[in-house]
């Protein structure tokens, strides 16, 4: 059997490598081709190129790297349909997969396989039917997701989302950690600014000024940042001026295994944190860690955004719980001021996003089969 699988960023990389060993299981016969990050490289894919390539997000960001995107589309469609593999698995990064799709489809009968239901919920519900003339199957995050791409034409099948099988580590890994790096009873503070290097240079000022108004309060206060590999050099960089001096956790300098257990004694750990928006905080929420979500863009993709969006959250906790209780700032609100503030009454009330994050996670799947072995069974039986 052969598959061509195609994920775009961190995020991507971490659910196909986990697809990738559940269709081996299943599959032994498997043979993959495409393009990922390390995490599928370590389940024998051989990247076409560099992944980090399309790691763009928004609008005017994507406009520089317009015509290098468009190339490298070309070129993987190309290649697509050269392989004639069974199925064609794309991973979220519409932008870059869809296009892709797209141009497979007119001139293939591939079947083709979207992992990641687009946000239709949230702005453009146009893209689904769109997405229906070139995409026959959706593997959805999301329990409510299903009825809408079955709508619009499309095979759709609830695998779960992933972060409720992640491993999360206990009071215990959380005290050993707070003693580790001297942080005792202090209250700690979590700062993740983002697996983007343009997330990084966008937040980290505003993220260390609303960390240094929190600190006048609360003077024992321990910061900790968690780097992604692929930005630890940046938010080093980035840092450098803030005044409370953070603790930061470089995935660079230990193996990844450790790496992945430090960063999740820091989310036990922490009494608070503030993150950019995104699927951090379903990890938050898988920590039982509360929460505050503030993001900046350049003003065009914020507008255009905000004027199309269909709801009045983007934090995925408040979504799925369908509630309102993780503070979020966003655009012109994405200021120390209002950052802090938010910050200072989380830490003051933390039990109040405890409910909504465990109702999350029951609703993303937790207790079940593992999502990404969900997700095999739903490509090989649709095949």
């Amino acid at each position: 059997m052969k598959v061509f699988i195609i994920a775009g960023e961190p995020s991507g990389d971490r659910l196909g490598g986990a697809l990738m060993a559940s269709l081996k299981t299943l599959r032994p016969d498997i043979a993959f081709e495409g393009i990922g990050g390390s995490v599928m490289a370590a389940q024998g894919l051989d990247s076409r190129f560099d992944m980090a390539e399309l790691s763009v997000m928004g609008i005017a960001e994507i406009l520089p790297k317009y015509r290098s995107l468009m190339a490298r589309i070309e070129e993987t469609a190309e290649a697509v349909i050269a392989a004639a593999p069974d199925v064609m698995i794309t991973i979220d990064s519409p932008d870059f997969s869809l296009r892709v799709a797209k141009r497979v489809k007119a001139r293939s009968r591939i079947r083709t396989v979207h992992y990641v239901a687009p946000t239709v919920w949230a702005w453009r519900p146009g893209r689904a039917k769109k997405m229906a003339r070139y995409i026959d199957q959706v593997l959805a995050l999301f329990p409510f997701e299903p009825p809408l791409m079955r709508d619009a034409g499309m095979a759709c099948d609830f695998v779960g989302h992933p972060v409720v099988a992640e491993p999360v580590a206990t009071e215990t890994d959380a005290a050993a950690f707070r003693q580790e790096f001297g942080i005792g009873d202090a209250p700690l503070a979590l700062v993740l600014p983002g697996s983007r290097r343009s997330e990084v240079a966008r937040l980290s000022e505003v993220f260390g000024d609303a960390v240094e108004l929190v600190a006048r309060e609360h003077r024992d206060l321990r910061v900790v940042i968690p780097a992604a590999g692929a930005v630890a050099d940046a938010v080093i960089a980035a840092t450098q001026g803030w005044r409370v001096r953070p603790v930061i956790l470089d995935p660079r300098t230990v193996s990844y295994d450790q790496a992945q257990s430090l960063k999740r004694a820091a989310f036990r750990a922490a009494d608070v944190a503030l993150a950019a928006s995104g699927t951090v905080s379903l990890e938050l929420a898988a920590s039982a860690t509360p929460m505050v979500i503030a993001y900046r863009m350049h003003w065009l993709s914020f507008r255009v955004i905000k004027a199309m969006a269909l709801i009045d959250t983007v934090t995925l906790v408040n979504l799925v719980s369908d509630t309102r209780v993780v503070p979020e700032f966003l655009g012109p609100d994405c200021v120390a001021e209002k950052i802090a503030a938010g910050l200072r009454d989380v830490m003051a009330a933390p039990q109040a996003q405890t409910a909504a994050m465990a109702l999350t996670m029951l609703r993303l799947g937790k207790g079940g089969e593992a999502p990404s072995a969900r997700a095999a069974r739903a490509i090989l039986q649709h095949l």
